[in-house]
């Protein structure tokens, strides 16, 4: 009898963590059709936020799905470009805004919208699979009206990222990354004499300072934007210039990804032989030079390059595991990985997965990329784990993810460990948190 009440309980619980789900995502989206992260904190529409959210919706609203994978493309430039944050109105609560970025400067910038001149890792195309997958083929018409702004997207990259011809392509900003803050970046920081800025942030009057990335670090961040502005966003210009050029395993293991994605896609489409032609060579050489430049076997993971420096940035992040999700170790190298993430991120005293190595003296618990765990990350770690068969370290990456929620809420990213002196508090960044509550409603809707 006890047991069946707290089974009960249990189910009463999750069913309402559903709904709060769909709740948060309500409350953000948005009247031009896109849903922002969080309220105050990230007032405009973000590249790889809006695919996380897409798949959120898709469980229970495919318009809105439909609409925040619209909003996102209808943004793109004409070279194919799609930047990581689109100013779709005037918010003055985030700095820097679109009076800052200038995107204008680029000749090929959208004309409908302003933006950044940057981008975020490409995940639009394993999330349009995603979505085929939960609708089935009713969505069909929606991809194939959409999906070569997904492949002109990929062009670009190849087109202009890829400096070496080696199918891996760079990003020239740490917010190219999606882990903006991460302590990957401080070397780079240690070689760059920027200039002492004076601005107003407006992130650190909605958060925790403590949390946030530092007043300097923002003052790189800033000095490699004016770069860009000063060669008018053109990558062959940056490549030669920004003194932040990096090959990111995430970055390239999420195109990977997408390249399988979009070629699935057109091979159920049909009629588009070159494109999967032109797809299927990148991911030859971009997984062969993947494996051989971004390996580091003293540490057991995949770790970032810095091409200013012709060498290796020899640190463990979340990031490090990312090339699961897009298969791209053998099964002799995957298993390496899953040892290096039980032995450095794993452990009794500890949720999975950390951002950032916890056992180097950078880790930081609560600090934005530089240790928290994420949702999105664990999202494709575990199924990166699960597609190679480790299905109970996959069990517990889910396992985890949902008791921080359950615990803490829809919060922006949580603390790894279990016992602190805030655990009463484990969630920091912003509340209600749109891709938090996405990854809920899939990680829930999804049986494995």
């Amino acid at each position: 009898m006890a047991k069946a009440a707290n089974t009960y309980l249990v189910q009463q619980m999750k069913e309402q963590l559903m709904s709060k789900a769909k709740e948060v995502l309500e409350n953000n989206f948005q009247d031009g059709g896109f849903t922002i992260p969080s309220k105050g904190l990230y007032p405009f529409q973000w590249k790889w936020d809006s695919g996380f959210i897409a798949l959120g919706y898709v469980h229970y609203d495919l318009e809105k799905a439909k609409q925040e994978i619209e909003t996102l493309l209808d943004a793109q430039w004409e070279n194919g470009f799609i930047p990581h944050i689109i100013f779709h109105n005037d918010s003055d609560t985030y700095f820097p805004g679109p009076d800052f970025h200038e995107s204008h400067l680029h000749p090929q910038a959208s004309k409908k919208v302003r933006s950044t001149g940057m981008t975020q890792p490409p995940v639009t195309g394993f999330i349009l699979e995603r979505m085929l997958e939960i609708v089935g083929d009713e969505l069909l018409p929606f991809i194939k009206e959409h999906i070569d702004k997904v492949f002109e997207n990929h062009k670009y990259f190849y087109e202009n990222r890829d400096v070496n011809n080696e199918g891996l392509v760079y990003i020239y900003h740490n917010w190219e990354s999606g882990t903006d803050n991460s302590p990957m970046w401080d070397d780079i920081w240690a070689t760059m004499d920027s200039p002492e800025y004076e601005f107003e942030r407006r992130d650190t009057t909605h958060v925790d300072p403590a949390q946030r990335p530092s007043k300097r670090e923002y003052d790189h961040y800033l000095y490699i934007i004016n770069i860009a502005k000063e060669h008018h966003y053109q990558d062959a210009q940056i490549a030669q210039h920004s003194p932040f050029l990096v090959l990111d395993p995430l970055f390239n293991a999420m195109l990977i990804k997408s390249n399988d994605a979009l070629i699935n896609l057109y091979k159920r489409i049909g009629d588009s032989e070159d494109k999967i032609a032109f797809l299927e060579a990148k991911q030859l050489l971009g997984k062969e030079n993947f494996n051989k430049k971004l390996c580091n076997a003293e540490l057991g993971a995949y770790v970032h390059y810095d091409l200013r420096k012709n060498e290796q940035i020899p640190f463990v992040c979340s990031s490090s595991f990312s090339p699961l999700f897009a298969g791209i170790p053998d099964t002799s190298r995957a298993k390496i990985l899953v040892n290096t993430m039980i032995e450095k991120f794993g452990g009794d005293g500890r949720y999975l997965c950390a951002s950032f190595d916890p056992s180097h003296e950078r880790f930081n618990p609560k600090k934005y990329w530089r240790g928290p765990v994420w949702i999105n990350m664990n999202w494709m770690i575990h199924h990166g784990l699960k597609s190679y068969g480790f299905d109970e370290l996959a069990k517990k990456v889910k396992h985890d993810s949902l008791e921080l929620i359950e615990q803490y809420g829809f919060y922006e990213y949580f603390d790894a460990r279990k016992a602190h002196p805030e655990v009463t508090h484990n969630g920091y960044g912003g509340n209600n948190f749109s891709w938090s509550a996405a990854l809920y409603i899939d990680f829930m809707t999804n049986a494995d």
